[in-house]
């Protein structure tokens, strides 16, 4: 499937999607929800528009490259034969490349370079676990992990989701020498690497394991405001849960860290509703709108968002 999405910069998004929906509902299907999310689906793609505060968003899905042009061309067209009260700019992205490699590359050469331990790590996990080698997060993101774990004071510490441990070594770096990282895993094989690291690394001692579910373990913790700092990156079924467990027990102005938020872009488009998909959407509209914390989305690689517990 290709996907890509438009941003249009104007106050009156809610006026033109209606019009839009209404207009063009003549001649293909259209729908206009509650909230005033219009969906337009013509015989060979789809364009859901989602209104926002000062824009709004347009994702247009369609099975080839060619019909996708087709489906941004006709909805582009409509809608500026609206704006006739001011000029819109309207600009195409494919959401494959929500960060363009060569962005993605400028800000890695441009952090802080790696050590040669998380180097080798690096290169070991690639070789050991193949196509899972995805799961490990980029030095860049390692980076900032360890930078807001020095920036915030944390000393006691959550990580769900271990793998082969980088992100547990750049965690446990940003921690004074005595404090406390938990590592929540499942997998005794992988994690049999991170220990190893662990201890090149000179961080095994602020780093204590636990191999099992990690909502069994989160719930097995004392429900007290004890940690300053956690890392979400495991199953994505459980995050919604993850983060409720944890943010129990993070003290006011404590940090979580959720990783892959953006899932590949997916969690733009309605047309994805894999259980991960719904709940990552779900849990990113919970988040923006919850009362109890001050979050930040950032699109850096496949999307992070920082959490503040107020």
């Amino acid at each position: 499937m290709a996907i890509s999405a438009a941003l249009v910069t104007t106050a009156r998004g809610p006026r033109y999607i209606k019009q839009l929906v209404s207009h063009m509902g003549h001649k293909v299907t259209t729908e206009l929800d509650d909230s005033g999310r219009g969906t337009i689906t013509l015989g060979h793609g789809q364009c859901v528009l989602t209104p926002e505060a000062g824009y709004f968003t347009m994702t247009a899905t369609a099975d080839t490259p060619e019909q996708l042009e087709h489906v941004q061309d006709v909805v582009t067209r409509h809608l500026l034969r609206f704006a006739t009260q001011e000029e819109l700019e309207v600009v195409w992205s494919p959401l494959a490349d929500l960060v363009h490699p060569a962005v993605a590359g400028y800000t890695l050469t441009h952090t802080t370079p790696a050590d040669a331990m998380l180097r080798e790590l690096a290169a070991e996990t690639n070789e050991a676990t193949g196509g899972a080698a995805l799961m490990q997060i980029t030095h860049d993101e390692g980076a900032l992990l360890t930078m807001l774990a020095q920036l915030t004071g944390a000393r006691r510490a959550i990580e769900v989701g271990v793998f082969t441990g980088y992100s547990s070594i750049c965690i446990a770096r940003g921690l004074p020498a005595d404090g406390h990282l938990l590592a929540l895993d499942v997998s005794d094989e992988w994690t049999a690497i991170a220990v190893r690291y662990w201890n090149k690394a000179g961080v095994s001692d602020r780093i204590e394991l636990r191999l099992g579910p990690a909502l069994d373990s989160l719930r097995a913790l004392p429900a007290t405001a004890d940690y300053d700092f956690a890392f979400i990156d495991a199953d994505k079924e459980n995050y919604a849960a993850y983060y409720e467990e944890i943010l129990l027990r993070l003290r006011p102005g404590g940090v979580i860290v959720l990783d892959n938020v953006l899932q590949g872009g997916r969690v733009l488009d309605p047309v994805h509703q894999e259980p991960r998909h719904v709940i990552m959407r779900g849990l990113n509209d919970l988040v923006a709108g919850d009362d109890r914390v001050d979050a930040v989305m950032l699109p850096l690689r496949d999307g992070v968002t920082i959490i503040r517990k107020r």
